[in-house]
């Protein structure tokens, strides 16, 4: 993971990594050990671990920050802060932006991969073309232009434009998807409904790909998907060309 420091560096991202497996993980404050407290030892490793990730990707684009509460299932963060966050299999991992309000912040990490028969729960059939068949390696790295997707990496390409469209009040722009509640600090998190049936993906240049809310196709995030050993790292690099932050998230 480390080695993709650089391509999310230019893309103006800072990347945090962290693992469960860290001596002496603590709170960072009295509200993370509130949040904590309440969980199974397992998801309190992988919360504790998140916020590390979140906080050390914010370092790396210059922004320091303390504790990391929570409103529900989404992190606040101060206020000029925003980072999103991700697990799989002991590992969390978050990007952040240091400037730019407004403009889509999301990613996922999934290190098991899914198998061809998770398409149905991911895909709608106008997708399903974009699939690989070919019994080919899977090769970490940047996929190969032109070539087909697989079920993982599709999940992922849709999972980090999810939390991008449907995260708001933290500096990640307006709500796409579902209601939004009133939260600390007059902060208002969107609460997601749906699936991730509701987007859908296309191809685009250099291996990129955009990824629409169906409901309204304006709404469209550019996701680029780097593979990870047998797994895969999606992130949103901003909104779909030819539309501006408001114009791609409502």
């Amino acid at each position: 993971m480390s080695a993709l420091r650089p391509l999310l560096a230019a893309a103006g991202l800072g990347l945090g990594i962290a693992t469960v497996r860290e001596p002496g993980p603590r709170p960072a404050g009295p509200a993370e050990a509130a949040a904590a407290a309440s969980m199974p030892a397992r998801r309190r490793l992988e919360f504790l671990a998140g916020r590390r990730a979140a906080r050390r990707a914010l370092g790396a684009v210059g922004l320091d920050c303390g504790e990391i509460p929570r409103w529900g299932r989404l992190p606040v963060f101060p206020p000029g802060r925003a980072a999103s966050i991700s697990h799989s299999a002991g590992i969390a991992v978050a990007v952040a932006r240091a400037a730019g309000p407004g403009l889509p912040l999301g990613c996922d990490l999934e290190l098991r991969p899914l198998p061809r028969a998770a398409a149905r729960l991911v895909l709608r059939e106008d997708e399903e073309e974009l699939l690989d068949d070919r019994d080919e390696p899977f090769h970490a790295g940047s996929r190969p232009t032109g070539a087909g997707w697989t079920v993982t990496e599709l999940f992922s390409a849709k999972e980090a434009a999810w939390k991008a469209m449907a995260s708001a009040g933290h500096g990640l722009g307006p709500a796409c998807l579902g209601e939004a509640g009133e939260g600390p600090q007059g902060l208002r998190p969107a609460r997601p409904t749906g699936s991730l049936r509701d987007l859908r993906v296309g191809p685009a240049e250099d291996g990129l790909c955009v990824v629409r809310l169906r409901a309204d196709p304006a709404r469209a995030v550019r996701v680029r998907v780097v593979r990870v050993g047998t797994g895969v790292f999606g992130y949103v690099l901003g909104p779909s060309p030819g539309l501006g932050p408001s114009a791609a998230l409502g």
